[in-house]
C-alpha cells in the first residue's frame, strides 16, 4: 500500500474532486445513472466527491493498493465506483484553488472506495474555522480492477442518504455513441448556420437576391455594379454575347467622352478599331505607354473626380477612364461589359451612375 496524500484538504460547497483531464463537469453529470451520491464517477477521468462540511479543512487520505483492502469498521459511509485516469491525476479543491498531485496512478482501470465518518456533524457545522475541532474524516482508496457498476457498501448518515437519493434521480450520462452523434449533429448545425450566414451575406452583397451561377463565378465588377443596379446586371448576364460586347464598347466610348479623351489623336484610332472589332493600334499594345502619354500629352484635359468610395476628391478623371479601353481585350463578353460599365461609372463619379444607366438602357432596349 502507498499513501498518495495524507493531511488536510480545503473544501467549498461540500465538494472536492479527482481530475485527470482538462475539462470540469457538473454534479448531475458525474452522478448520472449511479446509486451512490458521494463519489460521482459517471464521467470518465473524473471523480466528484461530496463532503458533509460546506467550507473549511477536512482530514483526507488517499491510498493506492495492489488488491481490494478490507473495509474498516470505523467508517460510517462507504461507496465504490470504477475509474480510469485520462492523464495526470490530482485531488483538486473547488475552483482549482488547491490541488494535490496523485502521480502514482497510471492510466489503467481502478476500483475506488470512498469512505467517510462524521458527515452529519460536518454538515451541521457548515463552515469550519481553523480553531474548531471536527471528527469528519475521509479516505479514498484505489486498486486495479476491471470496470463494474458503482455501489453503496455502507450508509449511516442522513446527509449520505440525501446524497444517494439525489444521485438516483439523475439521468444516466450519454454513451460514447450518443456523444458522438450529438457532436455530429452540433457540427452539422454549425455548418448549416455558417452556410446560411454565407448566403445571407452573399444576398446583401448582390443587392438582396442571390446571383445566378454565371454571375457568382464572375464576381468582380459584376458584384460592384449589382450594388448599384442589380436588374441591370441580371439583364447584362442574360443578353446575347454580341449585345454584351456592344455594351462594353458603348461604355468604353462613354467613359472616354466624359473624360475628354475620345478626340485625342492617339486615342481616337483605338476607339475606331474597337468599333470595327479590329486589334487596338499602338500605343495600346503596351501596358505602360498609354499611361505615359496620358500624363505627358499637354492636350489631355486635367479634370478631377471624387472616387466612388468618397475617400479622394481629386482623382484624375482621365486616369479613371483610361482602363476602360482594356475591357475590349477581355475575351469573355460579359466580363468585358461589366468591366467597361463599371469603369464608366467610376469616370462619371459618385451620384451620376443613374444618368449613365438611363443612357445605357435607352441605347440597348433589349437589356431593359
Amino acid at each position: 500500500m502507498r499513501t498518495l496524500m495524507n493531511g488536510t484538504a480545503w473544501v467549498h460547497y461540500g465538494q472536492i474532486y479527482v481530475e485527470s483531464g482538462d475539462d470540469s463537469y457538473g454534479m448531475g453529470e458525474c452522478f448520472g445513472g449511479q446509486v451512490n451520491g458521494l463519489c460521482g464517477g459517471a464521467v470518465p477521468g473524473t471523480l466528484f466527491l461530496v463532503t458533509g462540511l460546506h467550507t473549511g479543512d477536512i482530514a483526507f487520505t488517499v491510498e493506492l493498493h495492489d488488491r481490494p483492502p478490507p473495509v474498516g469498521d470505523e467508517w460510517e459511509e462507504v461507496v465504490e465506483v470504477s475509474f480510469r485516469p485520462a492523464g495526470p491525476v490530482a485531488l483538486v479543491g473547488w475552483a482549482g484553488e488547491e490541488s494535490w498531485p496523485l502521480g502514482d496512478l497510471a492510466e489503467v482501470d481502478y476500483r475506488v472506495r470512498y469512505c467517510a465518518v462524521g458527515m452529519d456533524e460536518g454538515h451541521q457545522m457548515d463552515d469550519r474555522e481553523d480553531d474548531e475541532p471536527t471528527t469528519e474524516r475521509y479516505l479514498l482508496q484505489f486498486w486495479p480492477a476491471p470496470p463494474e457498476p458503482d455501489r453503496v457498501v455502507r450508509q449511516t448518515s442522513e446527509h449520505a442518504a440525501y446524497s444517494h437519493r439525489y444521485a438516483r434521480e439523475q439521468p444516466p450520462p450519454p454513451t460514447a455513441e450518443e456523444k458522438a452523434e450529438a457532436s455530429r449533429r452540433a457540427r452539422e448545425e454549425q455548418e448549416r448556420a455558417a452556410a446560411q450566414a454565407r448566403l445571407a451575406a452573399e444576398e446583401r452583397a448582390w443587392g438582396g437576391r442571390l446571383p445566378s451561377e454565371r454571375l457568382r463565378q464572375l464576381r468582380g465588377t459584376a458584384l460592384s455594379l449589382a450594388s448599384l443596379d442589380r436588374p441591370l446586371v441580371d439583364a447584362l448576364a442574360e443578353a446575347e454575347p454580341t449585345v454584351q460586347r456592344q455594351v462594353a464598347r458603348w461604355a468604353i466610348r462613354r467613359a472616354f467622352t466624359e473624360a475628354g479623351l475620345a478626340d485625342i489623336d492617339w486615342i481616337a484610332p483605338a476607339l475606331t478599331a474597337m468599333d470595327r472589332g479590329e486589334p487596338l493600334p499602338p500605343p495600346f499594345g503596351d501596358d505602360r505607354r498609354p499611361w505615359e502619354l496620358l500624363f505627358a500629352d499637354e492636350r489631355v484635359p486635367r479634370t478631377v473626380v471624387t472616387t466612388l468610395d468618397g475617400r479622394h476628391d481629386d482623382f484624375s478623371q482621365q486616369a479613371m477612364a483610361l482602363p476602360a479601353i482594356f475591357a475590349e481585350l477581355e475575351p469573355d463578353p460579359l466580363t468585358s461589359a461589366c468591366d467597361a460599365v463599371w469603369t464608366a461609372v467610376s469616370t462619371y463619379g459618385p451620384g451620376r451612375h443613374g444618368a449613365l444607366f438611363t443612357e445605357l438602357r435607352s441605347a440597348f432596349p433589349m437589356i431593359e
